[in-house]
């Protein structure tokens, strides 16, 4: 294999490990994210609509009542859980697309 398609090659098995590892960092932070959300509404669920509680907007601390804020947590927990599933699909396809790739290419991991 002459060094030309030996680099395109590794480029390109590169390009497959740097988007797998971006997508996997994301799905970290989101799935972080969303253990919080849970921990903050497990909390809050058991406690008098009327007692007041304070929530971040933007970096500012607002005074709010639990029935004000569990609706946006939750809310804000669903969409985070729709894009931790879109990453998860694209970080599958990616991961499907760079093993056909390798099969393909007959391209061979060595670690050292």
């Amino acid at each position: 294999m002459d060094n030309k398609r030996q680099s395109e090659l590794q480029s390109q098995y590169n390009n497959y490990k740097s988007s797998l590892q971006q997508l996997s960092s994301k799905i970290g932070e989101l799935e972080s994210e969303s253990d919080e959300h849970k921990l903050v509404l497990d909390t809050l669920l058991p406690l008098p609509p009327t007692r007041k509680c304070f929530r971040m907007i933007g970096g500012v601390l607002v005074e709010r009542t639990v029935s004000d804020v569990i609706p946006a947590l939750q809310q804000n927990q669903q969409g985070v859980e729709s894009v931790l599933d879109q990453l998860m699909k694209e970080y599958k396809k990616t991961e499907d697309e760079m093993k056909k790739w390798q099969v393909k290419n007959k391209v061979q991991v060595v670690q050292q």
